[in-house]
């Protein structure tokens, strides 16, 4: 799996008490459309991959998130994220975007760049990995 970048605006955000990552829905959307991490902010800031065939608008919710800290760094983890293709293959996308869907519009926690376009074809299983050693994300 890619690098994940952390958008700009998820500092402030998180900052101000508009996520709990703990206990917040946490969800996972694809774009084939540039990802701009200094100013997308909420989900409305990014186009998503048309919907259909296993990949449906504002994509798929990640289960199981739970925190934890030690020596001052906080780490996120959840179950791995599965997009299936069903009945056709999943429009492309480069982008892997990770947003609150609890918080107000949406907000934009960060994203992985698959470097080039991704199709899922028809029968076939893409798992985004929630890297459960590592963890999705840490603030330190």
């Amino acid at each position: 799996m890619s690098a994940f970048t952390k958008v700009w605006a998820f500092s402030q955000a998180v900052s101000e008490k508009q996520h709990n990552l703990s206990t917040d829905v946490l969800k996972i959307a694809l774009s084939n459309t540039t990802v701009n991490n200094q100013t997308a902010a909420q989900l409305s800031d990014i186009t998503q991959i048309a919907a259909g065939n296993g990949y449906t608008t504002n994509g798929n919710t990640i289960t199981n998130t739970a925190g934890t800290s030690a020596s001052g760094t906080y780490k996120l983890a959840g179950d791995d994220v599965d997009f299936v293709a069903s009945g056709g293959d999943i429009a492309p996308f480069r982008y892997v975007v990770l947003y609150n869907s609890s918080s107000t519009n949406s907000k934009l926690i960060g994203f992985w760049d698959y470097g080039s376009s991704v199709t899922i074809t028809d029968g076939n299983t893409f798992t985004v990995d929630m890297d459960q050693i590592n963890g999705i994300l840490t603030v330190t």
